[in-house]
């Protein structure tokens, strides 16, 4: 039974198991450890001599649905410098009383459950879940390098109700989280270009920027990224142009119910409408009324062929005569997102070159919203550490050598 436990723990000269203890009515198993009398340790290349002891336990897997303990006398060691140290023993996790591996079971099981339904399986407190989380999320972080880094992807999203948000930092590349902060303003983009420093990379390597169409987004990359480009994200792009056309068929559906439950069909693209929808819509088209919001859906239909031109002349030239046509088709609101689009055209035209679009963004964000909904909400200041456990593609093993990714 000792080398089946010697085996499975992983325990190597010096060290032994001296003792197991098994209690059938607590459900719990206790392994004490030792090591051979008269071993040294090494410091530093230097094998040491033991000065005293002291007492350790960990929480280790369990073993079946018993708990395991392990618990060893940890020799302190003389230094040639006169040092006294406390081995750390191979076993050891990074946080006192728990083990490598149970550690890297905690750290798999936190990407895929809320938190709070851990600990209450583990009967470990949520802030002992969450201070080991933090501390292996900065250490993934901390040697990381952004020098590579040079097409990013910005995006607000809700920490909870109200009005209190992060903004995102995600590598376009490599489809993953690099930075988490507080707030949605342009000052986020100078805290983003101050931890790029710290890793190895600087605000003149950026080379492309997409985000949507917020002043501060905007002003942040032109004080801050100075060598960036900014592409208008075109699902957001999108998302303005169905906000016209919903104002308009709001306004005209005050005074004909022929538009009475017809929303979605003026949202929703013609191949995803139902069938019910679809039969709407043609009866909306074959209707001899001329109805505005019909030929508001035209305008948005028409914008959205425009990204499928085959060369940039002709998606330039394509979205100008949008923009024009627009501009003077008597519909306020259609009116209102064509003097929107022509003061970004810049940024949209971006899109032709770069191909860059927030879907790898929305993707990531979506991944940490399903995470809050189903641990009912984080505090703000766990919001970025679960982001970037999930999202952020680190390398956990260099931190634990037990930790497999998945």
């Amino acid at each position: 039974m000792e080398d089946l436990f010697k085996v499975a723990l992983g325990i190597e000269y010096p060290w032994f198991i001296s003792n197991l203890s098994f209690d059938s009515d607590s459900k719990r198993l206790d392994v004490q450890l030792s090591y051979k009398r008269g071993s040294h340790f090494e410091v530093d290349n230097t094998a040491c001599p033991v000065h005293d002891t002291v007492e350790k336990s960990w929480r280790h897997l369990n073993f079946f649905e018993h708990e395991c303990h392990l618990h060893a006398r940890i020799p302190r060691v003389k230094t040639p410098d006169g040092r006294t140290i406390m081995v750390t023993p191979p076993w050891s996790g990074k946080l006192s009383g728990f083990t490598l591996l149970f550690e890297a079971l905690i750290l798999q099981l936190c990407k895929h459950m809320p938190v709070h339904q851990l600990a209450k399986m583990t009967g470990i407190s949520d802030y002992r879940i969450w201070n080991m989380l933090d501390v292996y999320v900065a250490a993934a972080r901390f040697d990381e390098d952004w020098s590579s880094v040079s097409a990013i992807g910005m995006d607000e999203t809700s920490v909870a109700k109200g009005h209190d948000y992060i903004t995102l930092f995600v590598d376009m590349n490599q489809r993953r989280t690099l930075h988490v902060a507080e707030g949605k303003g342009h000052e986020t983009v100078a805290e983003f270009v101050t931890q790029l420093n710290e890793h190895q990379g600087n605000s003149k390597q950026i080379e492309q920027v997409s985000c949507d169409m917020s002043p501060a987004f905007i002003k942040g990359v032109r004080e801050f990224l100075p060598n960036a480009a900014i592409t208008f994200d075109k699902f957001h792009v999108a998302k303005i142009i169905n906000e016209g056309v919903d104002w308009v068929r709001r306004e005209e559906a005050k005074t004909n119910p022929l538009l009475k439950n017809s929303r979605f069909v003026f949202l929703k693209n013609d191949a995803n409408l139902t069938v019910k929808q679809r039969k709407k819509k043609e009866e909306l088209q074959i209707s001899e009324l001329n109805l505005n919001s019909m030929e508001a859906l035209r305008m948005r239909e028409n914008f959205q062929q425009i990204y499928h031109a085959k060369t940039a002349l002709s998606f330039v030239k394509l979205l100008n005569d949008w923009v024009k046509w627009v501009e003077k088709c008597g519909l306020k609101p259609m009116e209102k997102v064509a003097n929107t689009i022509a003061r970004h055209i810049d940024g949209i035209l971006q899109w032709k070159t770069s191909q860059l679009n927030n879907g790898i963004l929305e993707g990531l964000n979506s991944v940490i919203q399903a995470a809050k909904r189903k641990a009912r909400g984080y505090k703000k200041k766990h919001f970025a550490t679960i982001a970037h456990l999930i999202t952020g593609k680190l390398n956990l093993s260099a931190i634990n050598s037990k930790y497999k990714p998945t």
